[in-house]
């Protein structure tokens, strides 16, 4: 399941990669025709709409599996470890219900519904735009079924402490103290000179 968790995240990333490259291109142009040309590119609406929502939805499921998603854990850091086992499952199971009922479930449904609905200015329908909402459903569900196997087995801790540098560098001497952040962020300090 690592190797294949492995590989989606690559393909995801690439993915991101390349679809933000060419809204990024698919903009620019649109501005070019719309101020330098004077003849805006009609497509190029459409286009970067249909991309921005592709990325955007495939980049969530590579945050889930990083499990890089916001998530307000101030209550379960002050569970017992049995406690917080309990409440990350609850939350993955939260999480596949979501990903399964409005992501595929609803995705399949919206692109059925919308399947023969003719874009204006792209060859394709508007089903087959829909058809990325099961897609990323599909990629959720996966990763946090994964995640979900692992808080089980005590494999990872359902609510990681934070390790961003960034961060941590803000955080004040006790606290870097106990997410054991002292030793890789900057120490803060406090003189008479910095006060004034």
């Amino acid at each position: 399941m690592n190797a294949l968790r492995r590989m989606l995240d690559r393909l995801l990333a690439g993915t991101c990669v390349v679809l933000f490259s060419v809204l990024v291109l698919v903009v620019v142009w649109q501005v070019i025709t719309r101020q330098v040309l004077q003849s805006p590119a009609a497509w190029t609406d459409e286009v970067s709409r249909y991309l921005f929502v592709w990325v955007g939805l495939f980049a969530t499921a590579l945050v889930f599996s990083e499990r890089g998603h916001l998530a307000v854990d101030i209550v379960a850091r002050m569970l017992p470890t049995a406690g917080r086992r309990v409440l990350g499952a609850l939350v993955q199971v939260a999480v596949i219900a979501f990903a399964l009922l409005l992501l595929v479930y609803g995705g399949i449904r919206a692109a059925g519904g919308a399947w023969d609905q003719q874009l204006q200015s792209l060859p394709f329908t508007l089903g087959q735009m829909y058809i990325v909402l099961p897609i990323t459903g599909v990629l959720i569900a996966f990763y946090a079924i994964g995640d979900l196997l692992s808080i089980l087995s005590g494999a990872v801790d359902p609510f990681p402490e934070e390790t961003d540098p960034a961060v941590e560098v803000h955080l004040d001497p006790d606290e870097q103290a106990a997410t054991g952040a002292g030793a890789t962020a900057a120490p803060r300090t406090t003189t008479d000179e910095n006060r004034n």
